[in-house]
């Protein structure tokens, strides 16, 4: 529930500044069923670094020092890897089944009392609802690992359903992603881990905290600010018993958190749902009209997807058309093109996720343009082989550009 607070001019700026962070801390844990939330991770990735080794250091901490693998699906994001790597952790690939769900019997095999967790994206990158996310979460539990939820596709799931509740361990949020502020362009991200009850203690710190004014205290404070009705309280800085450490200012990106506060403040728990609701409708609304208007051939497109679908560039009678001419030509229609060629295991890969924010109208003209292009494709595929003709600069030669860097300084 959210309720209204006394923002009053006679609090200092940094009490204000405390009680918004507490505030956020509060809101993220009740939106998410962790129990505790740190705001320190700076964006996704950092998130990411930070529970995997809030993971390892559970398992350090129970002496089960054999436990030295992160098991991690094939359709993940590159970041779950890197971060297992940089926590000095090894990765297993787990395969995809046929339905584009993590492969049970693969997980099944994998896990024994070497392994400290799996990192999960729900939905994945498929833009896929995991069907036995229960049973994965309760196999992990069995043989003693924990279980990561990467948060990146919060936004499909935002006021419906509860990672916590699914059995997710330890989660960071996408607060640049799913709470407002734009995604992408190098930043300003944030990147806060919410995590359950028996891994509160190794989140890093300070956090902000609530502590009840004593008026028995020596302090000070506590006996000035006491009042009879004992409700009154101060806002302090307490770092976690077990804390893995700082890893970063102790109050993150600021100013992102404060446009996430905001965000959820003006939205309430109505309107998040709504989010979900609207990101899934308008992903499942171009899915079908790409499908079934330009035959664009879409990865396990036998299935409602979530916020994100993963068309593919092959088109029947343009055998020579690729991903990457399709994405050009978009250029010339005025969109930027989605992410190409990921995730990886699907061939000629182009993920499109038109979030909760567009109209119907920007919808369609987005659909509009990709059916141009299949036509175009069939017809004039040099028009796409030579795109984009409208851009200030023309089309790079990208592997070379990535193999033979000219580096100066401007």
């Amino acid at each position: 529930e959210i309720t209204e607070r006394d923002w009053s001019s006679d609090v200092c700026s940094s009490d204000l500044a405390m009680q918004l962070l507490l505030e956020l801390q509060v809101y993220l844990a009740e939106i998410s069923g962790f129990a505790a939330v740190t705001l320190q991770p700076a964006a996704g990735a950092h998130g990411e670094l930070t529970g995997v080794l809030i993971m390892r250091k559970y398992q350090l901490d129970r002496g089960e020092t054999q436990r030295t693998k992160i098991l991690v699906p094939d359709s993940a994001h590159g970041t779950n890897p890197a971060t297992t790597t940089m926590s000095g952790l090894t990765v297993v690939e787990l395969p995809s089944d046929d339905r584009g769900n993590l492969d049970l019997e693969a997980l099944k095999a994998n896990l024994d009392d070497t392994v400290v967790g799996l990192m999960l994206t729900n939905p994945n990158t498929l833009g896929l609802f995991e069907e036995h996310i229960l049973e994965i979460t309760q196999l992990v539990h069995e043989a003693g690992g924990l279980v990561y939820g990467d948060g990146a596709n919060m936004n499909a799931i935002v006021g419906v359903v509860k990672p916590a509740d699914l059995g997710i361990d330890v989660m960071h949020f996408n607060l640049h992603k799913t709470f407002s502020t734009p995604h992408g362009g190098g930043g300003p991200g944030a990147g806060p881990v919410g995590v359950v009850e028996k891994l509160a203690r190794f989140l890093p710190g300070p956090v902000v905290t609530v502590e009840h004014v004593n008026a028995d205290s020596d302090d000070e404070f506590e006996r000035n600010n006491f009042s009879e009705d004992g409700d009154d309280f101060r806002l302090v800085w307490t770092m976690p018993s077990k804390s893995i450490g700082r890893v970063r200012a102790y109050y993150g990106n600021f100013g992102v958190l404060v446009r996430a506060y905001t965000y959820i403040r003006m939205h309430g728990a109505p309107g998040l749902r709504r989010i979900a609701e609207n990101a899934v409708l308008n992903a499942n609304y171009l899915k079908v009209r790409l499908q079934n208007e330009a035959s664009y051939p879409v990865a396990f497109g036998d299935r409602i997807c979530m916020h994100e679908f993963v068309a593919q560039g092959i088109l029947e009678g343009a055998p020579d058309i690729h991903t990457m001419d399709i994405a050009k030509r978009l250029m010339d229609y005025g969109f930027h093109p989605p992410t190409v060629y990921f995730p990886l295991i699907v061939r000629e890969a182009l993920m499109i996720e038109p979030t909760e924010t567009e109209s119907k109208a920007t919808l369609d003209a987005f659909a509009d343009a990709m059916i141009q292009i299949a036509r175009e494709a069939r017809e004039e595929p040099q028009l796409l082989k030579d795109a984009p003709h409208n851009a200030p600069v023309k089309r790079l030669d990208e592997v070379r550009a990535a193999r033979q860097m000219i580096l100066c300084r401007c």
